[in-house]
C-alpha cells in the first residue's frame, strides 16, 4: 500500500434529528495519529494506489465501529474515483461485513470528491452496482464541493450533505442562506434527506431549524468521540422552532413527512430467539422495539419492548420462551413509505387495536426494505407544533395565513417552473371607513373580504390566500383560475355603516424563469398597487415582470392618471 494505515485510528461523530432530539447514525471519522488524511491520500496518490487506500479505509471504519457493537447505521466516506472503479474494488468492504456480521444496508457511503475527473458514466454505474449490493449513498460536500447538481438527479441519493462551509455562513450571509433553501428545495424534490455538517453555533442551529433542516452534526451537538455514541439526545430547547413565525420554505402544505422523525430500527434476523432479542433489549435502554427481518431486510415482524419484556419476565416466562423463536410473541408491523405524512399516519393508526397504538411504526421503501421506525409520541408532538405555529401565523381577523405561507407557495411555483399570477387585494379609502362608520364597522368589512377569499379557495384548486394585515390581501393562483377568483371579489357589492366601498387589485403574471423569488415578486407588485388604486371604482391591473405595460382591466382613470395601452377583457390570461 502507499501509506501504511496502522497509524490511523477513527473517531465517530452522531448525526442528530432535530424533530426528535435523538441519534440517527454515527459517522466514522479517519484520524491518523502523525499525520492527516490529506496525507494520506496525498501519499497513496503520488504512489498510484489511491483507490485502494480509500476502500482500506472503509474497510478498516467498518471493522473498527463492530468492536463497539453499536447498532446504529454507519456512515463511511468514499471518493468517488473509488465508486467509479470496476466491481470488484468494493471487495474488502463485503469482506468487512461479512466477519463483523454487518448488512450492507446498515452502511450509509458518504460520496465526496474530487469528481472532476472522474467518467460519468462510471460514477453512475458504480453508483447502481453499490444499491445492488444493498448499501445507501449520500452525497457530501453539497455547497462548496464540485459536486455536480446533475449527478442528484441522475442518481437519486438517499442523503445530502450540506458542507460545512456553507453553514458557516449562517445567518449573517446571505448567499449562504439561499444556497440552504435551494438545497432544500432540491433535496425535496427528488425525495431525499438533507443534513447539515459543521453547526457549530446556536445561531446556525436555530437558522436550520427556522428553514426546516432536522438533520445535523457539527461539534455544537457533540464532538467526535473514541467510542460511538448511542443514548445521547440534544436539550429539547434545541428541538424547538425559536420563532413561530419563521418562512419555512421548503414546507409541504401537508405538514412533516413521517421520515422527519425516523429513528434508527433495531433489525435482527426472523428467526431470532427471545433469548437474543430480550439481550439486546437489555444492552439498549433506548430502544423501543425490535424489527425482525428477512434476508432482504424486509419487516416481518415487530417486537414492542414492554410486551415483549411483560411477557419474557414473567412466572416462567424465560423457561417458556427464551430458546425459542421471538416470533412467537410479535405482532404483525404497521408499515408505512416515507412520502406518507404525519397525518396520514395518524389517520392509518385510527384503526388499529387499542394495545398497538403508540407501536413503533416500520418505515420501508419501494422495495420494501426496512429503512427506519417512526414513534408516534414524537409524530403527535411534531403535528402539535406544526398547529402552534400555524395558529401563530393566522391573522386574528380574518383567520387567514400571513404573506409568509404566499411567499413560500410563490417560492414553490417558482422551483416547480409554473406559470402563476399573484395579486394584492386593497380596501380604497378604508381609513375613511375607520373615521365615519367606525372601527367596528371596518373590522366586519375586512372579515366579509376575508371570507370571501376563503371560498373562493375552496372552489378554486389552485389558489392559496393570505392576510398581509390591515385592509391589504394577498393571493397566488393559476392563470385558469384568476378571472373566476377576480370576478368574485370585484362584483360583489360591498358597504361599511352604509358607505359604498370599492376595492383595488393588482396583479402580476409569472412565467417560468421571469422572477427569482417572493422579494421580486413583492417590490413587482408595488407600483401595479399604486396605478390601481389611482383609478376610480374598484379597478382591477395586471402587469408582467420585464414589461412595462400595465394593462387596466377594471376601473376607470382619474384626471392624473396617465393613458395606457388598452386591454382586451382576456388579457388577465394572456401571457407574453
Amino acid at each position: 500500500m502507499a501509506a501504511p494505515l496502522g497509524d490511523v485510528r477513527f473517531a465517530y461523530q452522531p448525526l442528530f434529528n432535530l424533530h426528535t432530539g435523538g441519534i440517527v447514525a454515527v459517522e466514522a471519522l479517519a484520524r491518523p495519529t502523525a499525520r492527516t488524511v490529506h496525507d494520506v491520500f496525498r501519499d497513496a496518490g503520488r504512489a498510484g494506489r489511491l483507490v485502494e487506500t480509500d476502500i482500506s479505509l472503509a474497510a478498516s471504519a467498518i471493522r473498527a465501529a463492530a468492536e463497539h457493537e453499536t447498532l446504529l447505521p454507519l456512515h463511511v466516506n468514499l471518493l468517488a474515483i473509488t465508486a467509479a472503479g470496476p466491481p470488484e474494488v468494493i471487495d474488502p468492504v463485503i469482506d468487512a461485513l461479512r466477519d463483523t456480521g454487518r448488512r450492507a444496508r446498515d452502511i450509509v457511503l458518504e460520496l465526496g470528491g474530487p469528481f472532476g475527473r472522474v467518467p460519468r458514466g462510471g460514477l453512475i454505474e458504480g453508483l447502481a452496482m453499490l444499491r445492488r449490493a444493498g448499501f445507501r449513498i449520500a452525497l457530501d460536500g453539497l455547497g462548496d464541493a464540485d459536486t455536480p447538481l446533475s449527478l442528484l438527479a441522475e442518481t437519486n441519493p438517499e442523503l445530502l450533505k450540506v458542507d460545512r462551509g456553507v453553514i458557516s455562513g449562517l445567518p449573517d450571509e446571505p448567499g449562504c442562506t439561499a444556497l440552504l433553501e435551494s438545497l432544500i428545495r432540491l433535496a425535496e424534490g427528488i425525495g431525499a434527506q438533507l443534513a447539515a455538517v459543521g453547526v457549530e453555533t446556536d445561531a446556525q442551529l436555530a437558522t436550520l431549524r427556522r428553514l426546516g433542516v432536522h438533520l445535523a452534526q457539527g461539534n455544537l451537538l457533540t464532538q467526535p468521540s473514541r467510542r460511538p455514541l448511542t443514548t445521547v439526545s440534544i436539550p429539547p430547547a434545541a428541538t424547538e422552532l425559536a420563532d413561530p413565525d419563521a418562512t419555512l420554505p421548503g414546507r409541504r402544505n401537508a405538514g412533516p413527512r413521517v421520515s422527519d422523525f425516523l429513528h434508527p430500527a433495531t433489525m435482527l434476523r426472523a428467526d431470532a430467539t427471545s433469548e437474543e432479542v430480550r439481550s439486546v433489549l437489555a444492552n439498549q435502554p433506548m430502544v423501543s422495539s425490535v424489527v425482525l427481518v428477512d434476508e432482504e431486510s424486509r419487516p416481518r415482524w415487530t417486537l414492542d419492548r414492554n410486551r415483549f419484556l411483560l411477557a419474557v419476565t414473567g412466572p416462567y416466562g424465560h423457561a417458556l420462551h427464551a430458546k425459542r423463536d421471538a416470533a412467537r410473541l410479535a405482532d404483525r408491523p404497521h408499515l408505512v413509505r416515507t412520502d406518507t405524512t404525519a397525518l396520514e399516519l395518524l389517520d392509518t393508526l385510527a384503526g388499529v387495536e387499542r394495545n398497538r397504538i403508540n407501536d413503533d411504526v416500520v418505515v420501508v421503501d419501494e422495495a420494501f426494505h426496512c429503512l427506519g421506525v417512526v414513534r408516534v409520541t414524537d409524530v403527535v408532538r411534531g403535528i402539535a407544533e406544526m398547529k402552534v405555529e400555524e395558529a401563530a401565523a393566522l391573522n386574528p381577523l380574518t383567520r387567514l395565513p400571513g404573506s409568509d405561507q404566499v411567499g413560500q407557495e410563490i417560492e414553490r411555483r417558482i422551483a416547480a417552473g409554473e406559470i402563476f399570477a399573484v395579486g394584492w387585494l386593497d380596501i380604497d379609502g378604508f381609513k375613511t371607513v375607520n373615521d365615519s362608520a367606525g372601527f367596528a364597522a371596518g373590522d366586519d368589512l375586512i372579515r366579509t373580504i376575508g371570507r370571501g377569499l376563503t371560498d373562493a379557495a375552496a372552489t378554486l384548486s389552485s389558489v392559496r390566500v393570505g392576510h398581509v394585515g390591515g385592509d391589504d390581501f394577498l393571493f397566488v393562483t393559476g392563470l385558469d383560475d384568476l378571472v373566476p377568483l377576480a370576478n368574485a371579489l370585484l362584483d360583489t357589492p360591498r358597504s361599511a355603516g352604509g358607505l359604498a366601498v370599492s376595492l383595488s387589485l393588482a396583479t402580476l403574471v409569472c412565467a417560468s424563469g421571469s422572477v427569482t423569488g417572493y422579494r421580486e415578486v413583492s417590490r413587482l407588485l408595488a407600483p401595479l398597487k399604486q396605478h390601481a388604486k389611482a383609478l376610480r371604482g374598484s379597478s382591477w391591473v395586471l402587469g408582467r415582470p420585464g414589461s412595462d405595460r400595465v394593462d387596466v382591466l377594471r376601473g376607470t382613470r382619474g384626471p392624473d392618471v396617465p393613458p395606457r395601452q388598452p386591454a382586451r377583457r382576456n388579457a388577465a390570461v394572456e401571457h407574453r
